[in-house]
């Protein structure tokens, strides 16, 4: 493959894709490649010019049959099976599940944990440590409700929901922290794939709610990470 072409600007023109390598300093979140669409050889390329720069590499949607030929043609990425994102951060440190923790991420249901998961990944690759919630929707109220200190202490939270989305309204009205909500695709019919939490969400009346896209994890935990940043 030819030689990415430097332009007068931030990007590096591969013509295929056009890498941002100036997003990090930007943005202080690097660029992120997007599996679906792309072949192996694609991502790869992606990849190592990331590499190159000694910028975080963050490789998300990626499916475990990908995710196997890719790890074995780059070693250094690790791949988060339940995240679905395959990275490399220079520099990172290990961060565990237990000890101080910043950021809180929930779900409603056991099938919103891969969204969940891909902003818990995020915020942790960020080096931000993560504490998790899983399983406290409003079906059970008394679930949510045991874990009110945790929902007190933290700085920024993340939920994730399907069916009606409800339950971000109701963290966020127990909550100091700003609260993030991540619409899922998980219900019955007349969920339409995430769109009818993804109105609740929308018509919250609990104030202090930020709302990404049906299913966008990745963009949650970008969000949540440039909060505590600002802080």
């Amino acid at each position: 493959m030819a030689a990415p072409r430097r332009s007068r600007s931030s990007f590096l023109d591969l013509k295929f894709a056009k890498l941002d390598a100036g997003r990090l300093r930007r943005r202080g979140f690097p660029e992120a490649i997007f599996a679906p669409g792309k072949s192996l050889e694609q991502i790869i390329a992606l990849a190592r010019l990331l590499r190159r720069r000694r910028q975080p590499v963050f490789v998300t949607r990626l499916q475990p049959e990908q995710a196997g030929s890719l790890c074995e043609a780059l070693p250094w990425l690790t791949y988060f099976p339940e995240a679905r994102i395959a990275a490399a951060v220079p520099g990172r440190r290990s961060v565990g599940r237990t000890g101080r923790w910043r950021a809180l991420v929930v779900t409603a249901g056991t099938g919103d944990i891969p969204a969940a998961e891909e902003a818990a990944a995020t915020l942790e690759l960020s080096r931000v440590p993560v504490r998790r919630l899983y399983d406290v929707g409003v079906a059970g109220l008394d679930r949510l409700l045991a874990h009110r200190r945790w929902i007190a202490r933290a700085e920024v939270i993340v939920v994730a929901a399907g069916m009606d989305g409800a339950l971000v309204s109701v963290v966020a009205g127990l909550a100091r922290a700003p609260v993030i909500a991540v619409p899922t695709s998980i219900g019955y019919g007349a969920s339409y794939r995430g769109i009818a939490a993804l109105l609740t969400m929308l018509n919250s009346c609990s104030p202090g709610v930020a709302l990404v896209n049906i299913d966008n994890g990745f963009g949650a935990g970008v969000l949540a990470a440039q909060i505590l940043r600002a802080r």
